[in-house]
C-alpha cells in the first residue's frame, strides 16, 4: 500500500507541475504560455513576408505542440486579437459579440515585424528537444517588454490560478524609462472593449477591479451602451439586461442590437420611466457593472510566483538592459570576427602570399606556406594571431575574387567596420540611454502603426459611486396579510396591503402568539391572525423604533405593558417575547400614547375602566420582563388615535 500511495503522490505531483509550468501559467521572461510560445516560433520559422493559411500554422506548429490542433487553433485566435503580435486576414471573430473565428482553412495571418523586434533573436534564444526529440523549440523568448502586462493572462492550473489584466502597451513601456531612469510610475488596465475602471482597490496587480460599461443617456427616454465592461459581450450583457427586466428590477420596453464594429445596444425604457433613474439599476442589476478579481501568478525562475505589477516593471528593466548588452556584445564580436578575416584577406591577396602555395604538393606545406607568408604582418594582423581555420578561409577564396579585388572597396568596409564597433563601444558604456532609446523606437513604431492595439488608451480610469442595489431597486412588491386566516405573502389573494417593498427587503413579523422573526419576503406564509407588527427589517430603521405590547398574564388575566427596542437578530429564528400562555391585548410603535384597559366585571369591582400613559413607563431589554399594570382581569385595551 505505501507503494502505492507513493506511486500516486509521485505522478500527481509530476502532473501538477506540467500543467502549472507548461499549460496554464506563463513565463514572466517573455510573458507566453508554451501554446503561444510554438505558435510564435512557428511564425517566425515559416515567416516570407505572406500571409500563411492559419490551418498550415497550426500543422507547423504540431511539430513542437503535443496536445492536437483545436488547443492550437483557438489560442492563434486569441493571439492574434491582441492586435501586437499577428497580422490577420479574415474573419478572427468578434471580441464584442463573441462571434467564433471562421476555421482555420479560411483565415491567414503572419508574425508583425514588432514581434520580430521584441520576441526574435534565434543567437540569444536558448533552445530544447521537441516532445519526439525531432525539432528544436525555444525554452523562452529573450523578450524585451513586459508582454506579460501587455496582453494580460487567464489560466487554472492544479491548486493555483493567474488572472492578469491587460495594460496599455504605451503606458507600459513609459513605465519601464520611468523605472530605468529611477522615476515613480503607476500602471492601471487598459481593456479592448473600453469601457471604465475603478483602480481604488487595484493594489499593484493582486486586488480587484469595477468596470463598467460606457452608456449614453442624451436621450430621456433610451439609453445607449457604447462600449463593453471587460469581460462581457453584447449577447451575454443583453440576456442579462432582460433577466433584470424580467425580475421587475428595471423597467424596459426593449433592446436592440446594432453593434457592428463598434458597439451599439439600444434600451427602449418603459412608459413613465428615464434614462437618469435607470443608469444605477443597471449597473447594480445587470452586466453593466461587474468585480473582477485579480492574480499576478507568473512563472519567475522556473517557479510558479505572486507578483506585483511594480516587481514585473523592475525585473524587465534590468532583463531589457541584460539583453540588449548580450546583442551589443554578440554583433561585436561578429564585427571583431569579421575584420580579422578581411584584414587577413587583405595581407593575403595584397602581398601575393598565394603565390608561395603553388610550389607546395600537400596540405601541410600549403598551409605551413601560408601561416609563413602571414608572419611578417602579425602587428597588423592583431593579437588572435592566424590558426588552421584562417587558412583554410583564405584558400576558399575564388580565383575569380583574387583577380578583382578592390583595395579602396575593402579599405571602405574595414572602415564602416571599425566605426560600428565604435558605435557598440559606445553603447556598452551607455547602456541605459541606449535602453532608452530602443523603447522610445518601439512606442514611435506603436503610435506610427494603425492597426496595432495599445496605442490611445480605450478604458477610462476612475473611481465610482458605489452603487446600493437596495437604494435604485424599486419598492414595487406587494406584501398582503389576511388577518382572518392569518396568512402573510405576496401571493396572498385577499386580505390587504401592509408594505411595499423591494425583492431585497426583509421583513420583521410580531405575531399574536407572542413570537417574532425576521424572514426574507414570502409568497405565502401561515403567521396566525391578529399580528402584532408586520414591516420592513432595517437595523437602521427598526432600532429606534420604540415597541409596546400590552398583554394579559396567562394565569390571572392581569393586564401588563413591555416596552422595549429590537436591536439585532439571527435570520429565520424565531424568539420569545413574552412567557408561555399571555394574550396580547394591544401593540404600538408610538413613543407616547394614552390607552384604556378595560377589566372584566365581578362581584364588589367599581372600576372596570382605567387610563394609562405609555410614555409613564421606562423602555427596558427585549429578554426583560413587563410591568403589571392592575391587579384585575382585562378583556380588552383601547387607544384613540393611531
Amino acid at each position: 500500500m505505501a507503494f502505492i500511495k507513493n506511486l500516486f503522490d509521485r505522478n500527481f505531483l509530476e502532473y501538477a507541475s506540467y500543467v502549472i509550468k507548461d499549460r496554464a501559467i506563463p513565463d514572466l521572461e517573455d510573458g507566453l504560455k508554451p501554446v503561444q510560445r510554438r505558435i510564435l516560433h512557428s511564425l517566425f520559422e515559416m515567416d516570407d513576408g505572406k500571409f500563411h493559411k492559419v490551418a498550415n500554422v497550426v500543422g507547423h506548429c504540431m511539430q513542437y505542440h503535443p496536445h492536437g490542433d483545436a488547443s492550437i487553433g483557438s489560442a492563434l485566435v486569441v493571439l492574434a486579437n491582441k492586435d501586437l503580435f499577428i497580422d490577420r486576414q479574415g474573419n478572427f471573430g468578434n471580441i464584442y459579440t463573441g462571434d467564433d473565428a471562421s476555421a482555420p482553412r479560411y483565415i491567414e495571418c503572419r508574425c508583425t515585424p514588432l514581434a520580430k523586434g521584441i520576441f526574435y533573436n534565434p543567437k540569444l534564444t536558448p533552445m530544447a528537444d521537441s516532445y519526439d526529440g525531432r525539432k528544436k523549440e525555444p525554452i523562452l523568448f529573450p523578450a524585451k517588454i513586459p508582454v506579460i502586462l501587455v496582453m494580460g493572462a487567464e489560466g487554472i492550473a492544479v491548486g493555483m490560478s493567474t488572472r492578469i489584466l491587460p495594460h496599455n502597451a504605451i503606458e507600459v513601456l513609459e513605465a519601464e524609462k520611468a523605472c530605468l531612469q529611477g522615476n515613480k510610475f503607476h500602471l492601471y488596465p487598459d481593456f479592448p472593449t473600453g469601457g471604465q475602471v475603478d483602480i481604488s482597490d487595484y493594489q499593484d496587480g493582486n486586488g480587484k477591479v469595477l468596470v463598467r460599461a460606457k452608456l449614453d443617456t442624451s436621450d430621456p427616454k433610451r439609453i445607449v451602451i457604447r462600449e463593453l465592461p471587460f469581460g462581457s459581450t453584447t449577447e451575454s450583457i443583453i440576456s442579462s439586461i432582460e433577466n433584470a427586466g424580467k425580475a421587475g428590477r428595471i423597467k424596459i420596453q426593449g433592446i436592440s442590437d446594432f453593434t457592428t464594429e463598434k458597439v451599439e445596444i439600444e434600451i427602449k425604457l418603459a412608459r413613465g420611466v428615464y434614462s437618469e433613474e435607470t443608469v444605477d439599476a443597471l449597473f447594480g442589476f445587470t452586466e453593466c457593472e461587474q468585480s473582477i478579481s485579480v492574480n499576478l501568478l507568473v512563472i519567475k525562475n522556473g517557479l510558479p510566483s505572486v507578483i506585483s505589477i511594480t516587481e514585473v516593471i523592475k525585473y524587465h528593466a534590468k532583463l531589457l538592459v541584460k539583453i540588449l548588452t548580450k546583442e551589443l556584445e554578440l554583433e561585436k564580436s561578429e564585427l571583431l570576427e569579421k575584420l580579422h578575416l578581411r584584414t587577413l584577406e587583405r595581407i593575403f591577396i595584397e602581398e601575393r602570399i598565394y603565390k608561395a602555395i603553388e610550389k607546395m604538393k600537400t596540405v601541410k606545406g600549403v598551409t605551413d606556406s601560408v601561416i609563413a607568408g602571414l608572419k611578417p604582418f602579425l602587428k597588423e594582423i592583431g593579437p588572435r594571431g592566424v590558426n588552421a581555420d584562417d587558412v583554410e578561409h583564405l584558400l576558399r577564396i575564388p580565383i575569380r575574387r583574387i583577380s578583382l579585388y578592390d583595395i579602396n572597396r575593402a579599405q571602405e568596409e574595414m572602415e564602416a567596420i571599425n566605426t560600428r564597433i565604435k558605435e557598440i563601444n559606445h553603447h556598452l558604456k551607455n547602456i541605459t540611454a541606449y535602453a532608452l532609446r530602443f523603447l522610445n523606437e518601439v512606442i514611435a513604431r506603436i503610435k506610427a502603426d494603425e492597426e496595432l492595439s495599445g496605442g490611445k488608451r480605450r478604458t477610462r480610469v476612475g473611481i465610482f459611486d458605489k452603487i446600493d442595489v437596495k437604494e435604485v431597486v424599486r419598492k414595487d412588491v406587494l406584501l398582503k396579510y389576511d388577518n382572518a386566516n392569518g396568512y402573510l405573502g405576496t401571493a396572498v389573494s385577499s386580505g390587504e396591503v401592509v408594505a411595499e417593498l423591494s425583492p431585497f427587503d426583509r421583513i420583521l413579523i410580531i405575531r399574536g402568539n407572542g413570537l417574532w422573526s425576521v424572514t426574507d419576503i414570502p409568497e405565502k406564509a401561515f403567521i396566525g391572525p391578529k399580528a402584532v407588527y408586520i414591516g420592513e427589517a432595517n437595523k437602521e430603521t427598526v432600532s429606534p423604533i420604540i415597541f409596546t405590547v400590552i398583554y394579559a398574564e396567562p394565569k390571572t388575566g392581569y393586564p401588563c405593558i413591555k416596552r422595549f427596542q429590537i436591536e439585532g437578530w439571527i435570520m429565520n429564528k424565531d424568539y420569545a417575547l413574552l412567557p408561555d400562555g399571555c394574550t396580547i391585548l394591544h401593540g404600538d410603535t408610538r413613543n407616547k400614547f394614552t390607552f384604556t384597559v378595560k377589566y372584566k366585571p365581578k362581584p364588589r369591582l367599581k372600576v372596570f375602566t382605567e387610563t394609562f400613559k405609555a410614555q409613564d413607563y421606562n423602555v427596558k431589554g427585549i429578554k426583560a420582563g413587563g410591568v403589571r399594570l392592575a391587579a384585575k382581569e382585562a378583556l380588552a385595551v383601547e387607544t384613540k388615535e393611531r
